[in-house]
């Protein structure tokens, strides 16, 4: 099985969270959602497979490159 870590593509707050860990997703599900520059901006599975690990939190800010959720498939 290989894994999947998607990071923050830039400084932004974590919104919330579509999906809980260990849900089975499907490619492009909609993950997070995160807001940079009062923009609002979905966060998508890679692949299809397993939720496996959630780095971040609904309310916490994050840079870019940091880890926000990681897929298994």
């Amino acid at each position: 099985m290989a894994e999947e870590i998607v990071k923050a593509p830039m400084r932004a707050k974590v919104m919330r969270f579509h999906v809980q860990k260990g849900s089975a997703v499907n490619a492009k599900d909609r993950i997070c959602d995160i807001e940079a520059l009062k923009m609002e901006i979905p966060v998508m599975a890679p692949a299809a497979g397993t939720l496996k690990e959630v780095f971040a939190s609904a309310g916490q800010d994050v840079e870019a490159g940091d880890p926000l959720f990681s897929v298994e498939s």
